[in-house]
This record gives structure tokens, C-alpha cells and sequence, in this order.
């Protein structure tokens, strides 16, 4: 071969190497970026190519996927439930992306996951085409539809939990929307849908728009919102003063009144109590009656950081190790519940009843009464029970994960005998439940500078049923239409907790 040809032939060698390199860099390397591109459209147009796995709730499918004419997105989702769900299930669009579980379990709904291969390659073999798997929920349907309806109208959030292993049996916030509107293949209509739920509109135009809803009805308030628990708080005080030693439940605590006032620290401004029995009264008969008196005067004897302490091993502060070092996903994040440091000694009385600077998630005060229900172990929450390939078998199932041990089984029986005297002689009697025992705590937190907003109406509780079911609810109404003088724990959030307990405990 002479020298010009070996040259050429050599350069020749030369391109092809760095075409069959760049291929690789682009097939391979590159592969998922491109595929994950926002710009990409194939990969969404892939994605609505086949059905895609459902969310079963007791082994039902609340979605389901629908067929359409259209060569781009075939199939589309469909919420069968659309609002009552969503908070959960979070959308899937064709053209805003997705959240929530639909977000987070993409790999499983989609057919993407790896434990999926086998069954892909036989339905292509069968010629029966990619089908998604199915991402089985924890939620007891009566309970979620309790919640909802109860909640309907009202400007709020509810969770029930399972104390024994954390599983979530109901999660609801309102107001909610429908899903749906988002999935349809239809851009101009999903825009202003999208638009309608999202968008502030009074800050933009002058006229504002009819089709906006100002209480963001795509948030979950139940655990991306944290609210002053008020005296729903008291519970975890209480927790506090029974594990020092100190109190009993039969202890009168002293409280240091003046002129029948508690005085805050060189102040002339005092905290008051709405019960003339919280005068001299025993620290059950303080829960029974939520004394404000009683649990500021107990929160000071015991200091700061033995209150603190005991929040975070409940779970505020993210388990006691720092905000956003350990958040808590169930898989979707929950906000981190505070109860702050440094506090000074009127800030201490405050926060000792759930006010000033405290501020907790629904989802956190459920895990509050579901360890106390718990001998004292806090379960680890959760949303999703099984991951299972097209054919229904299980591939993954969630084991119970216990998260803390808040307080000993002595001092949890404590608390939920306290618990059980609020709802038969106290401020909690709308959540009794015949044949069932009952337990909760009221709360009315205070809002606004100066009070000049309406209050969150707070209702934590526990129920077991004589078949050994149990269950523990959080409920907190935001807003509502009542009166502001009639907005309180047991007249707006109770009945839901009562009947999101009796749909749990009651056959």
C-alpha cells in the first residue's frame, strides 16, 4: 500500500472511531439526560404511549388510564376520586409535569422500573404492550371519605394514622380540586386551569379573576402547612411534666396567681384561663379543662429545654437533630414542625400552651397522640403499603419503622387516661363514640396581632374499638363560616375526628 492511501485510510479509521465514540457518548452516556430533558418531547409522548399503573386503595383503583385518538398522548390519566385524592396522588399532565406520588413513584406507574423487565419483555412478546405497575396505598377509604366530607366548606386539614405501624389511613386538605383538569390533553384549557389554581391574580390584573381560588387549593395543608397547635400542645407539656418525675396526673401544680391572674414576668399584661375551675385544679382536671394557667406555670417549672426535649423526641425539630437534617418523607416531604430555642420566660409560658412561635403540621400532632396510643413508640408515617408489577404481585412492601421512643409505656398510659377524662368530662365530649374508648384534646389557637384573625380550631383524639382496632387523628380547621365567638376544637373539628374514628374502629 503506498504511502497517500495508507493515509487516507488510517484518517478513515480515525473518523469512524470518533463516530462510533460520539454514538456511544449519545446513546449511553448521554442517554438519560436527553431522555429526562424538559424539552424532549418523545420521552413525554413515551410516557402516554401505554396504560399506566394505578393507585389501589383496599385493593381498588382510584385512576385509571383512558384511551384517546390522539397519536402523541394515547393514554391519559384519569382521578375517579379527583379532590378527594389529590393531596395524596398529587397530577400527572401532559403539559405541567407532575407531584406528589405521581412525582415520586413515576418509575412504578410508568413501566420503568427494572423489577418490571421480565413482565415487559412477555407483554411484548404477547404482543400486549407496556403496562405501568400499580402503587397500593395505605388509606382506609370510609376514614378519607369521612375526613373529606366532614372538611367540605371549610378551609382546613385532617390525618389519620395507624399507632401500631404508622401507616396513614386518611389524609385530606381542603379546599381541594380535581385533577383532571390538569390531565387533559387539551393546553389551552389545562393553562388556565393551572392558572385558576395557582396564580395570585388580583396581583396582576386589575379585574380579578372569577376562576381563582385565593386559598391554594393544590396545597397540602396537611403537611406542607404548620399551624400554633394551641392547646393541643398541652399534650406534649403534659408528657413532659409526667416523664420529669416531678407531677402526677393527681399533682396540683402551683401556679403562681395574683388577684387570681398569672402575671407574665414583669408585665402587667396576664394569661388568661375561660374556667373558674382551673384555680387550684390537678393537672388532669387542667387537660380535662385546658387551662392555660396550669400548663404555662408547668412549662416554666420544668424549663425550656425539658419542654424542647420533649417536642422533638414527639418529632418537632425533625427528631430532635436540626432542621432539614432529618426530614421525614412518607414518601412525599412533611414540613418540619418547631418548637423553638431561646426562649424567654413570658415566651416560655406561651409556648408551653401551643402559642407564640410553636407552630406544627397536622401530621405532626397525629404522630403526637399516635405515639401516646403507642406505648409511647412514634411510628415512622407512611403513604404507600406495597409496590406491585402488572400482575398484581407484590414487589416491594413498607416495614413499620419505629422513629422515637417519646415516653415510657407508664407515662403513655398516663396520657391517654387523661386523654379519655377530656372526652367524658371535659371540653371534648362531642368526639364520644358509644362502645368505643376515646380519648383527645381541644384547641383554639390564637392568631393575628392581637388576636384580630378568627383562630384555628384544633381536635387530636384517639379511638380503639373492642376488635383491638386502633387510630389517631388530627384535625384543624382553618376557616369556616361560623362566627368567630363560635369557633372552637370541639365544635368544628371534633365531629370530623369523631366520624374519621368511627369509620376506622366501628364494623
Amino acid at each position: 500500500m503506498n504511502k497517500p492511501l495508507r493515509r487516507v485510510s488510517v484518517f478513515c479509521l480515525i473518523l469512524v472511531a470518533a463516530l462510533m465514540l460520539r454514538a456511544n457518548w449519545v446513546q449511553v452516556v448521554k442517554a438519560d439526560d436527553y431522555a429526562d430533558n424538559k424539552h424532549n418531547r418523545r420521552a413525554a409522548y413515551e410516557k402516554y404511549s401505554h396504560p399506566r399503573g394505578d393507585f389501589l386503595v383496599e385493593g381498588k383503583p382510584i385512576t385509571s388510564s383512558v384511551k384517546t385518538d390522539d397519536r402523541q398522548f394515547e393514554y391519559l390519566r384519569k382521578y375517579e376520586f379527583g379532590p378527594m385524592y389529590a393531596p395524596i396522588t398529587g397530577y400527572i399532565s401532559p403539559y405541567f409535569g407532575s407531584n406528589l406520588l405521581e412525582k415520586l413513584e413515576d418509575d412504578i406507574l410508568s413501566g420503568k422500573d427494572s423489577r418490571l423487565f421480565v413482565r415487559k419483555v412477555l407483554d411484548t412478546v404477547t404482543n400486549k404492550g407496556t403496562r405501568g405497575g400499580n402503587v397500593a396505598l395505605t388509606i382506609n377509604a370510609k376514614a378519607q371519605e369521612a375526613a373529606f366530607n366532614g372538611l367540605d366548606g371549610k378551609t382546613g386539614a385532617a390525618v389519620a394514622i395507624d399507632p401500631d405501624t404508622g401507616k396513614v389511613l386518611a389524609m385530606v386538605s381542603t379546599p381541594s380540586y380535581d385533577p383532571n383538569v390538569l390531565a387533559q390533553n387539551d393546553n389551552d384549557a389545562a393553562s388556565k386551569a393551572y392558572d385558576g389554581l395557582t396564580l395570585d391574580t388580583s396581583k396582576t390584573r386589575k379585574t380579578p379573576d372569577t376562576n381563582f381560588d385565593p386559598k391554594k387549593p393544590m396545597d397540602n395543608r396537611a403537611i406542607r402547612y404548620t399551624y400554633a397547635p394551641g392547646s393541643t400542645f398541652k399534650l406534649v407539656t403534659a408528657a413532659a411534666a409526667l416523664s420529669s418525675g416531678q407531677f402526677k396526673p393527681e399533682t396540683v401544680p402551683n401556679v403562681p396567681l395574683q388577684g387570681g391572674k398569672l402575671f407574665y414576668p414583669n408585665s402587667t399584661q396576664f394569661l388568661p384561663d375561660s374556667h373558674e375551675e382551673c384555680n387550684g385544679a390537678t393537672l388532669q382536671k387542667a387537660l380535662e379543662m385546658s387551662c392555660n394557667t396550669v400548663f404555662a406555670s408547668v412549662g416554666q417549672q420544668l424549663s425550656q429545654e425539658k419542654v424542647k426535649a420533649q417536642a422533638d423526641a414527639f418529632g418537632f425539630n425533625n427528631f430532635g437533630k436540626g432542621t432539614n437534617q432529618n426530614p421525614l418523607d412518607i414518601p412525599s416531604r412533611v414540613a418540619p414542625s418547631v418548637f423553638p430555642a431561646g426562649l424567654d420566660q413570658g415566651q416560655l409560658m406561651r409556648s408551653s400552651i401551643g402559642q407564640d412561635s410553636v407552630a406544627s403540621t397536622p401530621m405532626q400532632m397525629a404522630m403526637v397522640v399516635a405515639g401516646i396510643v403507642n406505648n409511647g413508640k412514634v411510628m415512622k408515617p407512611y403513604l404507600v403499603d406495597e409496590l406491585r408489577a402488572q400482575n398484581l404481585s407484590v414487589l416491594e412492601k413498607t416495614q413499620p419503622e419505629v422513629a422515637n421512643e417519646a415516653v415510657t409505656p407508664e407515662v403513655a398510659q398516663m396520657l391517654q387516661d387523661m386523654m379519655k377524662g377530656v372526652v367524658e368530662n371535659g371540653t371534648g365530649k362531642a368526639a364520644k363514640i358509644p362502645g368505643v374508648t376515646v380519648g383527645g384534646k381541644t384547641g383554639t389557637a390564637q392568631r393575628g396581632v392581637k388576636n384580630s384573625e378568627p383562630p384555628y380550631a384544633w381536635f387530636v383524639s384517639y379511638a380503639k374499638g373492642a376488635d383491638g382496632k386502633k387510630v389517631a387523628v388530627a384535625v384543624v380547621v382553618e376557616d369556616s363560616d361560623a362566627e368567630r365567638n363560635e369557633v372552637s376544637g370541639s365544635s368544628l373539628a371534633a365531629p370530623i375526628a369523631k366520624a374519621m374514628m368511627e369509620a376506622v374502629v366501628k364494623k
